[in-house]
């Protein structure tokens, strides 16, 4: 019962959020958000970290055609339950700042949580299609309705570009179900079939659409920078924080595990076209004025060396990009928040424009730095371990790969800090020099990131050991398939 608590909270949430109007909306909502934490949490100290699934529900939902609401959590759905109860009050709590706030975007978060937790917690084929599609329409509304000027024409891209992924997808789903004995859309059924190499392959390519569409990898990607900067900033850290990690959990949990043939055949071609991405993206983002946009092409490089992690299927890759999910949500809504409280200050996220900010406004150059400084993987900052054991698990898929993919390390360091100083150092001008310091509820949230990335970046065993056994399970149910079908 408590998956199902889990998954429903935020839903009856987001429903009671809709009784109260613009002001009061925003607490009740948080009030919600942290209600969903502290069960994830409660969850998290009843969980036994070995490679089984617990707190399992499974009812009959549409006998007729094999469909279950099937759900449950192990070592790698703990991780994204806690990225997204952790993050979400997060995001509700940057947007108490904001002025005219509509009750309505407070309500389609909660219902993007929802989808969310039921794609990270299905074990149903069909029920992981569904919380895909919930979580795709909230996100939907919230650009279209408070995104930038050209939201219209850039959101209704990114809708199309996501719903086509999805098609795929669920004709991949289909597939599946026809070749199951017993009908049926069963996560454990998809893991027994032996199909042929060619049958894979085509589930492959079927899923991998869907899930290079949502993280992006290149050339997948187009949608994602102009949707980043035209979306409100709330909107682009649900985008940013949680739902591109839909992609990379969904290769983890259902592309590779199903379809080893076809991921025996084709993960080069992916790790090639991450390595292509991490080095395009963060060329790109060295020539970026505004500050939203050049983070939305870091995380393109970001996201690329996660992808070449998994799809090197080596324990130390797969780990890497469990932390590296993680600590890459929290740095990111980190980087947007401080681009939106700049946005709100001065009118502008154009870099060019500003300088000295450090001079009056001291917390908020603190907490920058330390953003930063996770983002670029300084050792003892949360963004260390994930990329140091991504770049280990490449490495030991190909070295001459990883010395490419550790070009995202080299790369992001010089474009963020050459950020942060154009941004904080230097001489104030007449547009900075009345900017304030950081206060209020600005304070709280960038307090909790800041210790987050320390925290993590100390001591990291803790969510290691979550996932391990749940990983190595996996990784090993993967390659005895491959010995056994070829």
């Amino acid at each position: 019962m408590m998956v199902i608590l889990l998954l429903f909270l935020p839903l009856l949430g987001g429903l009671v959020t809709l009784l109260f109007k613009n002001g009061a909306a925003k607490t009740v909502a948080l009030l919600f958000a942290l209600a969903e934490l502290a069960l994830a949490i409660t969850i998290l100290a009843k969980f036994v970290p070995d490679a089984t699934t617990q707190f399992g529900v499974d009812y009959n939902w549409i006998p007729r055609f094999g469909i279950h609401f099937k759900a449950g959590i192990d070592g790698i759905s703990m991780i994204m339950v806690l990225l997204t109860t952790g993050l979400v009050p997060l995001i509700i709590l940057s947007t108490f700042k904001h002025e005219n706030t509509k009750t309505a975007l407070y309500t389609l978060i909660l219902l993007m949580q929802t989808g969310l937790l039921v794609v990270f917690t299905a074990s149903d084929g069909f029920l992981f299609y569904v919380g895909w599609e919930a979580a795709l329409l909230p996100i939907y509304f919230i650009c279209a309705l408070w995104g930038g000027a050209d939201r219209v024409r850039i959101t209704l891209k990114f809708f199309i570009y996501t719903f086509a992924g999805s098609l795929f997808m669920l004709l991949g789903l289909i597939f599946l179900y026809m070749q199951t004995p017993g009908k049926t859309y069963d996560i454990q059924a998809f893991y027994a079939l032996n199909l042929s190499p060619e049958r894979q392959s085509f589930v492959f390519w079927a899923f991998f659409l869907a899930f290079a569409i949502k993280m992006p990898i290149f050339p997948f990607h187009t949608w994602q920078p102009d949707t980043y900067t035209e979306s409100p900033t709330a909107g682009t850290m649900m985008l940013s924080g949680i739902m591109l990690k839909m992609g990379i959990y969904g290769v983890i949990r259902w592309l590779i595990p199903i379809s080893p043939l076809g991921f025996d055949k084709w993960g080069c071609t992916v790790i090639v076209l991450s390595v292509i991405g991490i080095v395009y993206a963060s060329l790109i983002a060295f020539n970026q004025k505004d500050g939203k946009r050049l983070i939305a092409y870091s995380s393109i490089g970001h996201v690329g060396l996660i992808a070449a992690g998994i799809f090197a299927w080596n324990i130390q890759g797969v780990q890497g990009a469990m932390i590296q999910m993680l600590s890459h949500g929290i740095n990111v809504i980190g980087l947007f928040f401080i681009m939106d409280i700049i946005s709100r200050r001065l009118g502008t996220r154009d870099i060019s424009q500003m300088g000295g900010i450090a001079k009056v406004a001291p917390q908020f150059s603190i907490a920058f730095l330390i953003i930063v400084l996770g983002t670029v993987a300084l050792p003892l900052t949360n963004g260390f371990i994930g990329e140091f054991l991504l770049l280990n698990g490449v490495y030991q898929y190909n070295i001459w790969m990883a010395a490419v993919a550790g070009l995202t390390i080299i790369f992001g360091a010089v474009y963020m800090l050459r950020m942060y100083k154009k941004v904080m150092q230097g001489e104030t001008n007449p547009l900075t020099a009345t900017f304030t310091d950081i206060a209020g509820s600005e304070k709280v949230l960038l307090l909790i990131i800041c210790v987050l990335i320390i925290a993590i970046g100390v001591y990291p065993n803790w969510i290691l050991h979550i996932s391990e056994a749940s990983v190595s399970s996996l990784i090993e149910q993967v390659n005895q398939k491959k010995l056994i079908v070829k």
